[in-house]
């Protein structure tokens, strides 16, 4: 009876208001059509996968793949490169949008805030082919701006495309010239939230400028913080196929190769363990979804743990 009461007020609920829960279906029906739907293919990783006999009439091999991709001989490389770049992007691109919402937060004239906002956003719109092709005008030996200003204060023209050790910081540098204006939206939307009455509280107390921030703002984004962090976990074995892809060649693969790159190769683009193994690329592709499951579930358990939300 109690169930049928609850039916009864939700679907009482829906045609009321109903104007809401039509603004809900285009969000349901995106995450049903592309999310939960072709996760069926997952069970490529257990097949060998045929494409004229489909997903129902494809060999059954267990976890074959998955020995293949553990068995091989690079893939402690791929391992390391792709957590390097995660690791590197976590230190020094996770905290850029927070810095420049900060900043931004302190600006007194909107109309300046405003153009500053604009111009920040603006690289989150351009393509990586765009992005990649600006950094070789800048860095190329020949033509390079950047070369050209090394040359012109007596210094010799360095390779930086082909310099294994420049590669993850031109990754990095990338990723926060095109992002960082794109991710301060939500910082700057959870500071728009902080109640104005603690600054003034805090000047009432004689805190100054930084005193309001490190005991106002940096907890009013705490959470917020916290909670970005803990779903970037979740993606810590994704770097982006198209940026890596684009600025990887020979001289730079010991550093820059990771498992998007490698499962093009290896699952669409037909070289090395055997070419076209698309049941080989979807076991990475669910090794990569379990690791950062782990962590995400680690990581918001650990919080939960000091006292803070989660994600759930």
């Amino acid at each position: 009876m109690k169930s049928l009461v609850g039916n009864v007020s939700l679907t009482r609920r829906i045609f009321t208001h109903w104007e809401l829960y039509l603004l809900l279906l285009p969000g349901l029906l995106y995450f049903l059509i592309f999310k939960y739907v072709p996760m069926f293919g997952i069970i490529m990783a257990f097949q060998e996968y045929s494409p004229f006999l489909g997903v129902t009439g494809s060999e059954w091999v267990g976890f074959r793949h998955f020995v293949d991709l553990f068995q091989y001989d690079q893939f402690w490389r791929l391992l390391r490169n792709t957590l390097l770049i995660s690791f590197y992007n976590i230190v020094f691109y996770f905290p850029a949008p927070i810095v420049v919402a900060l900043l931004l937060n302190e600006l007194v004239r909107k109309w300046f805030k405003r153009t500053i906002q604009t111009i920040v956003y603006l690289p989150h719109f351009i393509s990586w082919v765009v992005v990649g092709s600006i950094t070789y005008i800048l860095l190329n030996t020949e033509t390079g701006l950047v070369n050209q200003l090394i040359v012109s204060f007596g210094g010799e023209a360095h390779n930086f495309l082909a310099d294994p050790d420049s590669f993850r910081t031109m990754i990095v540098l990338q990723n926060i010239w095109k992002e960082v204006g794109w991710g301060t939206i939500i910082f700057l939307a959870a500071l728009s939230g902080v109640d104005t009455q603690l600054y003034e509280a805090a000047t009432v107390d004689g805190a100054n400028r930084w005193h309001k921030l490190w005991h106002v703002t940096l907890p009013a984004l705490r959470s917020t913080i916290l909670i970005l962090l803990i779903l970037r976990l979740g993606n810590v074995l994704d770097v982006g196929f198209e940026q890596i892809f684009l600025m990887l060649n020979d001289l730079v693969y010991p550093v820059g190769d990771v498992f998007e790159t490698f499962v093009y190769r290896e699952g669409i683009g037909g070289v090395g363990l055997g070419g076209g193994r698309f049941s080989f690329g979807v076991a990475v592709g669910l090794f990569k979804s379990v690791v950062g499951l782990i962590l995400v579930l680690g990581a918001n358990k650990l919080a939960k743990k000091f006292g803070e939300e989660g994600v759930f």
